[in-house]
């Protein structure tokens, strides 16, 4: 895992800039670090050593000098496509799998991503054309910014080595905020940062003399397939024990992440590392150390925990948004931070868990399409008329029923986890901004219109939540203590497997995930495959009660900032709601707490 940055400029300080583009993303490669400047290019990278310790340094060249890349990530099938390309030909000179992209590039040119098997963010330089190739894996677990500006084309893995480029103009945006408050995080391929664009998962961006194309190489697709149940429950313990096999190859010790649920249990009793992590609170409904613990302990393996305290959570918080680069309210994040600085101390490599609901229908949400209660048997033109008036009212528990029940999903799901509501986004900001939930959705929503409900909820999920939130998080909570995060059911050949499986293998009325459940029994020796999701599981829900944490956030809802952007009236009612046990109002509060909180810390000098 590593850390990549780039230029394209008629500066002649370029050996000065790409330098600090480097330093500002050290942590994501302290190993080492190299450089490629020709003309007007500057390449950096910076590594951290994997596979091929020796002679794995980039930036990497071809026979002829004549291609160069600087690379992220792991290509999981590079033994597999070194042997094809030596067989076309190909010469090589060392061990590591960023050689498979040199050589792949000169084979198979733009079509190279569609024969990677991986996670990874990459750029290529031919000096004969003059031409950057940047690409991103399948579905973006490595992140790849890039901006245009003052006739300076930049990239990197992150926005914040931008930062200290003379031609980089920080401005924030705020076109998207309201689409922030609805989905918690940012959904767009804009950023807050203007100018600044991520390059979308499974595609490929070329630079040239100014002009910039970017292409789609892959999308997500659906083909359910007519098979028996054993059948489906095979095919995923065949595939899933193939992505283990893969994720594990590593010249250094891998480890793993360790909660109480399924996915992170499934994976460590295929893998068996010998050193597991696992965080909790201090709150025995938030804690999962002991369930990590006894699973541990059954395969005789290593599990080291930390009880996170309340303090420690909220001090930490200026960190990670600084690692973060943009704002996400997810509290799993700040967990995310702490176990992976738990396992920095022994390892550099992990596997986690994420992907497996996204893919296999671990969301209780989509149970609601195959759950034929009273309510859902009334016709569809009753529940969109109650769903109309419901849209109406105030809020209150029970809405988002009535409203989901009487409504196709495209009118109003924008994923598993809505905060806001378009309507209260509205009432807290000052402003009427242009971009809404639903409009960020619509692309995915035209391009699924074919597909179940359950079908287009899934993709919903899999372009916003995974790819632009919890993809995020596990990068840059790992890459901050100079970790990597490798992530097995998010795999090619995982999805090719989930895409087939019919509605009733991944949600019934009485269960979610439940093919792969069943696959997941057959290894995991304690009864955490019947666990209901917890995710990450944080009391932020009782902590802002407590008068510490409640000052601190009342204090930074009300400062300029906030005054700026907010009704501050209607802030601080919902956090006396919360306090007081009037309503819960926590995701709420919280996501604009934590969009404060980066601000400051990217923003605040503007506006002193």
């Amino acid at each position: 895992m590593c850390g990549i940055a780039g230029l394209i400029t008629k500066r002649e300080d370029k050996q000065d800039l790409i330098k600090k583009m480097s330093e500002r993303i050290k942590h994501r490669g302290p190993d080492g670090e190299g450089y490629f400047i020709d003309g007007d290019i500057a390449l950096a990278h910076r590594r951290l050593s994997i596979i091929d310790l020796s002679t794995g340094n980039q930036p990497m060249f071809n026979e002829d000098e004549t291609i160069v890349t600087v690379y992220n990530g792991e290509i999981y099938n590079y033994l597999e496509l070194k042997q094809e390309l030596i067989s076309k030909g190909h010469v090589f000179n060392t061990s590591s799998d960023t050689e498979v992209l040199v050589h792949g590039y000169e084979e198979w040119k733009s079509e190279l991503p569609k024969h990677l098997r991986g996670m990874f963010a990459f750029a290529i330089y031919d000096k004969n054309t003059k031409e950057l190739f940047l690409a991103r894996d399948n579905f973006g677990i490595k992140p790849l910014y890039y901006a245009y500006m003052n006739n300076t084309f930049m990239f990197a893995s992150e926005i914040k080595a931008f930062l200290d480029l003379p031609d980089f103009k920080k401005e924030f945006n705020d076109s998207i905020l309201q689409a922030f408050l609805e989905f918690s995080f940012v959904p767009t391929n804009e950023t807050f940062f203007k100018g600044v664009y991520r390059l979308d998962a499974g595609s490929t961006l070329i630079y040239k003399d100014g002009s910039i194309t970017i292409d789609k190489y892959f999308k997500l697709d659906f083909k359910e397939e007519n098979q028996s149940f054993d059948s489906a429950v095979d095919m995923i313990a065949n595939i899933m024990n193939d992505s283990v096999k893969h994720h594990l190859l590593s010249d250094v010790e891998v480890g793993s992440f360790l909660s109480s649920g399924i996915d992170s249990s499934y994976l460590v009793s295929l893998a068996k590392p010998n050193k597991t992590y696992t965080v909790g609170y201090d709150i025995d409904k938030y804690d999962e150390v002991k369930y990590a613990k006894d699973l541990a302990d059954k395969l005789n393996i290593t599990n080291k925990s930390k009880i996170i305290t309340k303090e420690e959570y909220m001090n930490s918080l200026n960190d990670i948004f600084y690692y973060l680069d943009e704002p996400t309210s997810d509290p799993a994040a700040i967990s995310l931070y702490f176990v992976a600085k738990l396992a920095s101390n022994d390892v550099k490599v992990v596997l986690s868990g994420e992907g497996a609901d996204e893919f296999f229908g671990g969301y209780n949400i989509y149970r609601y399409d195959v759950d034929l209660g009273i309510y859902n048997k009334l016709p569809y033109f009753i529940r969109h008329f109650f769903s109309n008036i419901a849209k109406l009212l105030p809020e209150f528990k029970g809405i988002n029923f009535l409203i989901r029940r009487g409504e196709k999903p495209e009118n109003y799901y924008i994923g598993v986890n809505r905060n806001f509501s378009e309507k209260m986004a509205r009432k807290v900001l000052k402003e009427k901004y242009p971009l809404k939930g639903i409009d960020v959705a619509k692309e995915v929503y035209q391009e699924y219109s074919d597909f179940s409900d359950i079908n287009k909820m899934q993709a919903i999920d899999i372009n916003y939540w995974l790819m632009k939130d919890i993809l995020l998080k596990a990068d840059r909570m790992t890459m901050a203590s100079s970790l990597e995060g490798r992530v097995p059911f998010i795999d090619k050949e995982v999805f090719n497997v989930a895409k087939t499986l019919p509605i009733e293998y991944k949600v019934t009325k009485e269960n979610t995930k439940v093919a792969l459940r069943e696959a997941a029994k057959k290894v995991i020796p304690t009864e955490a495959y019947k666990k209901k999701k917890l995710g990450f599981p944080v009391p932020i829900r009782e902590w802002i009660k407590d008068e510490d944490v409640y000052s601190e956030i009342y204090k930074t809802l009300n400062n300029e900032v906030a005054n700026k952007y907010f009704d501050t009236k209607v802030l601080n009612k919902m956090l006396w709601q919360h306090k007081n046990n009037k309503k819960d109002n926590y995701r709420k509060i919280w996501t604009i707490f934590c969009f404060l909180k980066w601000y400051d810390i990217f923003f605040k000098e503007e506006n002193d």
